[in-house]
């Protein structure tokens, strides 16, 4: 390089004149900046669905009318995470009252299916795929009481952009095209598989463009004859027969008592700032748990990424875990102690379990869950916010696609315990333990941050690096997404399995690319065992609310093919 040249970028150093994507962060990570916009935001795991959000938005719908769509959207363009086989839970900020209001809308097992029937064909634990592990899908009756409670534009206005790409195709995304290759290759031969999502008895490929009419014309029913076509009417009526004849248990009768539930959420405050997650039969208030105890440790701004920061991460975790493996039910079932689980007195407690130096051998070893699922968060300008997920389970769902509509049945009952002695344990008409765990933060009362990150057992972990990456080391919402995550695989991450106790095998550390050998050897020196993982940290999206500029800051990570967009 000559002289004359290095002076001129001496100079344009100096009058920041270099073009942004010349600027050096600091990081041995990517990022990019964070979309920001003053009447609405729409953040998902997909670009055409955080359009179609928009799209909605300036039309008047209010940000839940434009959840609904991109949901739906999803359903249809990432049906490897999503669709109306499977259930949602939601945070809904709402402007009017400033309150908060959560939804549960899992579904429940058959009535007809009992824990005896598993003991008898002498099973340890419910199959992942095939009609058993199918419980009522709870996403269509989550839509219409969202709506209900908070839409402005008719079902129809809302479905209109999923049932129109549905009929006239759509491109298939690079990650989405990966992950239907693999779903391909396990589902070819279940029932109408082939048919939905092979067209040409091919796996779709990154750019093709898929068509998906039956599921346009479900949405087309729902949009005319509401809620009850899935629930009392043909839709009901099709999966139930679809599933007993594979040798399953769904009847009519389970999907008509199906309801959705409103319920409180649950906070902790961590550092000034309110921290909220939904109840069990989820695993919200595992990140509660642990942001309890991470409170009692000082993190200076300059710790993320350090061995200090991952250890003392780690064996919060592992703590927690346990009691999550003991204590997380669906509530109708079981007394959950969630006041005590999250109170400040009991994690001062288990905080005093951790050594800051030595990695504890008393937790055990879990199976980490799948990462199947998709989120994502709308803001409109009036201020309402919803952070909503959803999700058909493992890989893309059972395999169980009933004929002529569209999509696959979630097999969430995986989930149930066959030991009669566990929380989780199956019994008729019960919400299995879920994963799946939208999450929102409040700061004096008015919005901070509605987000989630997907990931199955992950997710709570995700939430609590979220958090800290925001509060604690100074990042901004696109910064907290990108940087380098950390999972732990152990402690008890199995909720089908007994927390263990003591002198039980001790788990695995696992860190994505960006945190240095350095730390890998300190962590070792400190009794963990390091690894690398692929594919296990999640995907995630935020929307935080600034109120003296009154704008939002949409993000959406590299992980997933979505995009944060506003207007």
């Amino acid at each position: 390089m000559n002289r004359r040249l290095l002076l001129l970028l001496a100079l344009a150093f100096s009058l920041q004149l270099l073009p942004a994507q010349d600027r050096i962060t600091g990081h041995t990570w990517a990022t990019r900046s964070e979309v920001i916009a003053q009447n609405g935001m729409a953040c998902t795991s997909h670009p055409l669905a955080s359009q179609a959000a928009i799209d909605i938005l300036k039309k008047g719908g209010t940000a839940i009318d434009a959840a609904i769509a991109a949901n739906a959207c999803l359903g249809l363009m990432e049906p490897t995470g999503s669709g109306i086989g499977g259930d949602l839970f939601a945070i809904v900020w709402d402007a009017k009252t400033k309150k908060l209001y959560g939804l549960n809308a899992s579904g429940r097992s058959p009535q007809n299916l009992s824990l005896a029937y598993f003991q008898e064909k002498g099973l340890t634990g419910i199959p992942a795929y095939g009609p058993l592990p199918v419980t009522v899908p709870g996403a269509v009756d989550g839509w219409f009481q969202l709506h209900k409670r908070f839409g402005k534009l008719s079902m129809a206005e809302v479905l209109q952009p999923a049932t129109q790409y549905a009929e006239t195709g759509f491109p298939v995304t690079e990650l989405i095209a990966y992950y239907l290759q693999l779903s391909s290759r396990r589902f070819k031969d279940y029932p109408n598989f082939k048919s939905t999502y092979m067209p040409g008895g091919k796996a779709l490929e990154k750019g093709d463009i898929f068509q998906n009419p039956d599921l346009a014309k479900t949405y087309r029913l729902l949009a005319e004859k509401g809620r009850d076509a899935y629930y009392k009417g043909p839709i009901a009526q099709t999966i139930a027969q679809f599933i007993q004849e594979q040798g399953g248990f769904l009847s009519t009768e389970d999907f008509a008592a199906h309801t959705s539930e409103w319920v409180e959420p649950v906070s902790v405050n961590y550092r000034g700032y309110d921290v909220w997650e939904l109840p069990p039969n989820g695993q919200g208030i595992a990140a509660l748990q642990m942001l309890n105890i991470l409170e009692g440790f000082e993190f200076k701004p300059d710790e993320h990424g350090t061995a200090r920061y991952i250890h003392l991460f780690s064996e919060t975790k592992r703590l927690v875990y346990e009691d999550r493996a003991r204590y997380y039910t669906d509530p109708a079932f079981g007394n959950v102690p969630v006041d005590d689980l999250i109170s400040k007195t009991y994690a001062d407690q288990r905080r005093q379990l951790i050594n800051p130096n030595r990695a504890s051998n008393k937790v055990s070893a879990g199976i980490p869950l799948p990462d199947n699922t998709i989120y994502m968060t709308v803001a409109d300008k009036e201020g309402n916010m919803i952070s909503l997920i959803q999700s058909n389970f493992r890989g893309m769902g059972s395999g169980m696609v009933p004929p002529g509509l569209g999509f696959m049945l979630q097999d969430r009952g995986e989930l149930f315990s066959l030991d009669s002695t566990h929380a989780n344990v199956f019994a008729p008409g019960k919400r299995p333990f879920h994963t799946i765990i939208p999450a929102f933060v409040t700061k004096d009362g008015e919005p901070f941050l509605s987000f989630g990150v997907m990931g199955g057992d992950f997710q709570p972990l995700g939430h609590v690096q979220i958090i800290q990456n925001i509060i604690d080391f100074g990042m901004n919402v696109q910064e907290a997404g990108d940087a380098p995550r950390i999972d732990y695989a152990g402690g008890n991450s199995d909720p089908t399995g007994e927390a263990t106790g003591e002198n039980s095998e001790r788990g695995r550390i696992l860190i994505e690319s960006g945190i240095g050998y350095e730390v890998v050897r300190q962590l070792m020196q400190m009794g963990h065992q390091v690894g690398f993982g692929l594919g296990g940290y999640g995907g995630y999206q935020a929307i935080r609310w600034d109120p003296v500029r009154r704008v939002y800051f949409g993000a959406s990570e590299s992980r997933k093919d979505g995009c944060a967009i506003g207007y």
